[in-house]
């Protein structure tokens, strides 16, 4: 009896499996930085609107927003490339890494 692990998949069949695993992790890296881009500007439409009548009385709070959500895409961006390195997209998923890393920098430079 042939074990599984000794049947490969056939080439449609391989690249119809990757083709559809590709477009879902680049869709949910457009969703990820959709709803980081979303959250932002929400909240800087908030700042701009409690500064309007108000005087400066202190130190403002920190702002863990811009940290939390481009962590948060890094991490979504990294994990597609590691998912795209995984299935043999070896262009798509340094890229993916290349910008990952950047997200990241980005990340810590907006630490408060």
């Amino acid at each position: 009896m042939p074990e599984l692990t000794d049947k490969q998949p056939s080439g449609a069949q391989g690249a119809l499996t990757g083709g559809c695993l590709l477009l879902l992790v680049l869709t949910a890296d457009v969703a990820a930085a959709l709803l980081v881009v979303i959250v932002l500007a929400v909240r800087g439409l908030g700042r701009m609107d409690a500064n309007s009548g108000q005087t400066a009385a202190g130190v403002p709070p920190q702002d863990w927003a811009p940290a939390l959500g481009f962590g948060a895409l890094a991490l979504t961006v990294g994990v597609s490339a590691v998912v795209l390195l995984r299935i043999g997209h070896r262009v798509i998923g340094s890229v993916q890494l290349t910008l990952c890393v950047f997200l990241t920098v980005h990340a810590l430079g907006s630490w408060p």
